[in-house]
């Protein structure tokens, strides 16, 4: 019998072979459908590792379908039909997404908002910041102070249009999501919407999704400890789906607590219950997926879908990767506000946009409207802050076939770095802007 020790991955690499990856898909698979036994994910992990070793030749190092493909046929062979079509349904997935592998970024044809974007481009082309030439053109006549302005006034009409779509809908609509990727800006703008709404004496309640984690324990970590607080099983969406139908109804309920400190939740905590022209508010990632509002009528909804839909074309004819923005924006916050390290977010990300590519932008076209949160200066203030990170991360994970996907972004947004001019000073944008969010040295309080 052969001891099992390296594996080949898809692309011809030979790495370390950990048992706890095996059981961390299967535990995921689970857990996409309400199962949370770790226990049995690692007694199944088990007998997968075991058949391998009996099956392979001596000195055989097995690929990663070989391996997917007994993890299917033990999950069968031990009565767990629905986590075996949850497994094959996710492997099928990520197969799409490498058969596009080189399109991975950008959002399936049917949930892309043209409208938007030929808006947002027709607003840079006209403002002169279309491309990393003429960004770099206005930073160097002194421009930034007139284009942060223009910028923020962009935003704010959008912002302003959904408060007014929600007010156009004010006898029905009894909850407003503000939904968008990690680091879109949804904090900001849930507090300008909320302003904008206050003024007409609608008030927004507070539905603080965060308090819905399951304990941290019953989350899947892959071989590195990391967790995976980006898809929406981390959530639990039945009881969130209970709660609002229950405010819906006129009752109290009561709000679970979830510490951060030591990654438990209590339950029934915090009473809550609605008032004449109260409106909830959701802000979330998961906004627009299904299972959170089952219960409750669409016409009871607005969704507001936030993203940086930034249109900046570089030198080598793509333009700048919404992704990326978000990424450097979370990096900047995340070490402001959680302590963490730069490179911890970038080796995380991939869990962050696996979950999006999955469970927001699938659901895109089901928003009432769409708000652009980018700001054609915000790179250039990025690159003061984090060039110097990106140049080392793209040196540094070159050859690890471990991070292949931190590598990959890094050397990105190296090279699109390359083509743009650095700006140290930041003092020139304004207190309110929602990039005050990522960089600190706002009004707000997040």
């Amino acid at each position: 019998m052969t001891t099992l020790t390296q594996v080949i991955k898809r692309d011809g690499s030979i790495v370390a072979f950990t048992p706890e990856r095996i059981t961390n898909a299967i535990y995921r698979a689970a857990v996409a459908v309400g199962g949370r036994d770790k226990e049995a994910a690692e007694e199944l992990s088990a007998q997968v590792v075991a058949l391998l070793e009996q099956n392979l030749r001596e000195d055989e190092i097995p690929n990663i379908e070989m391996i997917q493909d007994l993890v299917e046929k033990v999950l069968i062979e031990n009565g767990r039909a629905k986590v075996a079509k949850a497994y094959i349904l996710y492997r099928e997935e990520r197969a799409r997404q490498r058969a596009k592998r080189g399109d991975s970024d950008r959002s399936p044809s049917g949930n892309i908002p043209w409208p938007k974007l030929w808006q947002v481009l027709d607003w840079s082309v006209s403002h002169n910041v279309h491309t990393s030439k003429s960004l770099n053109k206005q930073i160097r006549k002194g421009n930034l102070h007139d284009l942060a302005t223009a910028s923020e006034a962009a935003y704010s009409e959008d912002v302003e249009n959904a408060a007014n779509l929600i007010l156009d809908r004010q006898d029905e609509v009894r909850v407003v999501f503000i939904v968008g990727p990690s680091s879109s800006g949804k904090t900001t703008t849930t507090i300008k919407v909320g302003e904008h709404l206050a003024k007409q004496g609608f008030k927004l309640i507070t539905l603080n999704i965060d308090h819905y984690f399951f304990d941290l324990e019953m989350h899947p970590k892959d071989e590195f400890g990391d967790y995976d607080f980006e898809t929406p099983q981390a959530l639990n969406m039945k009881l969130i789906n209970q709660n609002l139908t229950e405010l819906f109804q006129g009752k109290e309920v009561r709000i679970p607590f979830y510490d951060f400190k030591t990654g438990k939740s209590h339950p029934d905590h915090t009473p809550m219950r609605l008032n004449k022209n109260e409106i909830v508010l959701i802000d979330s990632l998961h906004g627009l997926y299904p299972e959170m509002t089952a219960d409750i009528p669409n016409e009871w909804k607005f969704k507001l879908y936030i993203e940086p839909l930034l249109q900046l074309k570089l030198e080598n004819g793509n333009y700048a990767r919404w992704t990326d923005i978000r990424l450097m924006r979370r990096m900047l916050r995340d070490a402001s506000h959680r302590a963490y390290d730069p490179t911890q977010t970038l080796l995380h990300w991939h869990y962050v946009r696996s979950s999006e590519l999955r469970h927001i932008i699938p659901y895109l076209n089901t928003a009432d409207t769409i708000v652009n949160s980018a700001m054609p200066y915000e790179l250039p203030i990025y690159k003061a802050k984090l060039g110097e990170s990106f140049a080392r991360w793209a040196q540094e994970y070159k050859n690890d076939p471990l991070r292949h996907d931190a590598w990959e972004r890094a050397d990105r947004v190296n090279r699109m770095f390359q083509e743009i001019d650095a700006v140290e000073d930041d003092s020139f944008v304004p207190e309110e802007s929602v990039i005050r969010e990522f960089i600190g040295g706002g009004i707000y309080k997040y």
